[in-house]
């Protein structure tokens, strides 16, 4: 097995493709979605920026991100929904993107027949607006929560340019991943997934009342997570789930080219290294991401070897 590692940088930024990279264009944020002027504040060098401490003024940021850069005017979910930051998101698409063009020859494969899978599309369609967007691809998007499902198709709908590119399929079987979503002759191109990464609500509480006293100063003693529990929380936090991921993925060998997870917690990645040297894969991947203080990482790994690798490309992507 050979494993590949991208060692991170003491402050790494944006991946080089991010429409983010460079400082938001505040005005015209606040031009597409105006409502986001109430919450724009210095920042400690004078400056003006967006109260980040405020969960509303996040989410006014994002859809004005999402509008502004992306041209998706129409993005709007349920309060109760964790609102992914777009940056962040929009980097582990491109880095799969990279991974892919490593199978032809540097060059990105773009167009609907690269099909992706985003195990746990959430309620805010986050990985297949950006996907379908960036690099025209299709997606079948798959969640456990009917209402999830229907937030992101909601969201797909009132987006003409990308509504046909995105399949949702519910996962009856909260203890499988694939299958039940992958159809028996099916292909596709990559995995996506970020998954639950707490144990338990007692860990996600504590760690989402750290979060709070450190962007406002405030301690709250009770934190609401009836709505996002799926989102944050799974038995055994993301370790399991990527383990299940992994036992699974040894199945469908055949049917990915790419399988991939964000892993959260460094602590983690020794061990899902170690559960994928017992398993028959090729190749695996570890892609650092994240800006200033905050980081995370990508594991990927295949299945192919570089002739199964070939036979992939001229016969899925070649026209």
């Amino acid at each position: 097995m050979l494993v590949d590692k991208n060692q991170p940088i003491k402050k790494m930024k944006l991946h080089p493709r991010n429409r983010n990279r460079e400082k938001y264009n505040l005005s015209a944020l606040v031009e597409v979605v105006p409502e986001l002027t109430n919450y724009i504040v210095p920042n400690k060098a004078g400056e003006d920026s967006v109260d980040f401490s405020n969960p509303k003024a996040i989410r006014l940021l994002n859809q004005a991100i999402f509008h502004y850069y992306y041209d998706v005017k129409k993005w709007k979910f349920p309060v109760e929904n964790l609102c992914p930051p777009i940056p962040g998101r929009a980097d582990y698409i491109h880095y799969i993107a990279d991974t892919l063009s490593e199978s032809n020859f540097g060059k990105i494969p773009v167009g609907r027949n690269i099909k992706i899978l985003d195990i746990g599309v959430g309620a805010s369609c986050i990985y297949p607006l950006i996907g379908t967007t960036e690099y025209k691809w299709s997606f079948i998007a798959s969640d456990i929560s009917q209402q999830s499902i229907d937030s992101s198709k909601q969201i797909a709908g009132k987006n003409p340019s990308i509504e046909d590119k995105i399949e949702f399929r519910l996962q009856n079987s909260p203890n499988n991943i694939f299958k039940g979503i992958l159809r028996q002759t099916e292909k596709i191109e990559a995995v996506i997934c970020n998954p639950p990464f707490h144990p338990s609500s007692k860990e996600a509480e504590k760690v989402t009342r750290r979060k709070v006293k450190n962007l406002t100063g405030n301690r709250v003693n009770e934190i609401d997570l009836a709505g996002i529990h799926d989102e944050l929380i799974c038995d055994g936090g993301e370790y399991k789930f990527i383990k299940n991921m992994v036992k699974e993925s040894e199945k469908i060998s055949r049917k990915c080219l790419w399988f991939s997870s964000l892993v959260s917690k460094q602590s983690n990645l020794k061990a899902i290294q170690k559960l994928l040297q017992n398993t028959r894969v090729k190749r695996v991947k570890i892609i650092p991401m994240g800006t200033g203080n905050k980081s995370t990482r990508i594991i990927a790994w295949t299945y192919l070897s570089k002739e199964d690798q070939k036979n992939w490309r001229e016969t899925r992507w070649k026209k």
